[in-house]
């Protein structure tokens, strides 16, 4: 069982910081999102909020995640590093498939790519990627990233992309990088049962339950259970220790906790400094992270 430290809306300039007391203190890992941009007008509905307004404003920053996996893992010798979630289908899965490399390479197969689809029609406008292909067009670019990654000459022919023979090197480390998908739409966990893990929300008890009830029959669909191997990392609105204990028993591998995130972070106007930040993720390691290791 571990923990996982979410970055959202915390400053950038706090994040390394941020990465070097979770190494410390006992947590598996820190979490890193994703958008490129925010337009002044926004129609797409954003999926988790029952108002479909997004809970940030224009100007709250989103660090680039492979930035900041660099410069985190230079100053942390265990943690690992992943996003929820990075919108896959934004880029070409080429580019993408050097970033995790490289990213990889650099850490010591630290990191894994936490991808998604995207909500945001506008993002995807603005760069003149389609929308409505990008569940088909990350399947396939999931398929191109592997190919690539085994540093051996390869090539593809696909119905969004192509490319002769080629070779990308340096490959990962380990010549893997794990690929979890975020979500918790029918298509999302289909697509999680088919690769290495899932990245849900936080979700009250009962929901958790239901979610991972859809995530183990999608699993099951492909011949797999929850468990073995497969990581689950998710937020349950609970502080019980056995409610922890119970959902690691049915194959939750991580927990989501933030600690660090202060009122204000999601629309700038947080005065918490990095010490306060520090000092709660010392009171959570101590208070939760310590009594439930292992």
């Amino acid at each position: 069982m571990e923990f996982w430290h979410t970055t959202a809306w915390i400053p950038p300039g706090a994040l390394t910081t941020l990465a070097a007391t979770c190494d410390e203190a006992g947590f598996g890992g820190v979490l890193l999102s994703d958008h490129l941009l925010f337009p002044a007008e926004l129609r797409s509905a954003y999926p988790y909020q029952e108002d479909g307004q997004p809970g940030w404003r224009p100007e709250t920053p989103w660090i680039d995640p492979w930035v900041a996996m660099g410069a985190m893992a230079a100053v942390t010798e265990r943690i690992r590093f992943s996003q929820n979630i990075y919108i896959f289908p934004l880029r070409h899965p080429v580019e993408v498939a050097k970033l995790a490399a490289s990213a990889s390479a650099m850490s010591g197969g630290r990191v894994s790519l936490g991808l998604g689809v995207g909500w945001m029609a506008e993002e995807f406008e603005i760069l003149g990627e389609d929308f409505r292909t990008r569940g088909a067009r990350t399947d396939e670019g999931i398929e191109i990233c592997r190919k690539l990654w085994s540093g051996q000459p390869v090539s593809h022919e696909g119905r969004h992309y192509s490319f002769p023979t080629v070779t990308m090197s340096p490959p990962p480390d380990g010549g893997h990088v794990p690929i979890w998908i975020g979500g918790h739409s029918e298509p999302a966990l289909a697509r999680a049962a088919r690769n290495d893990g899932w990245i849900g929300n936080a979700y009250p008890l009962d929901e958790a339950e239901a979610v991972l009830d859809r995530l183990d029959a999608a699993l099951q669909a492909n011949g797999r259970r929850l468990g073995d191997g497969f990581e689950v990392v998710m937020g349950i609105y609970s502080m019980d220790p056995d409610d922890f204990r119970r959902f690691a028993d049915r194959g939750v591998t991580g927990f989501l906790a933030a600690p660090a995130m202060m009122p204000g972070d999601s629309d700038g106007t947080a005065a918490a400094s990095i010490d306060d930040r520090v000092a709660a993720i010392h009171r959570f390691a101590e208070t939760v992270v310590a009594p439930l290791a292992p």
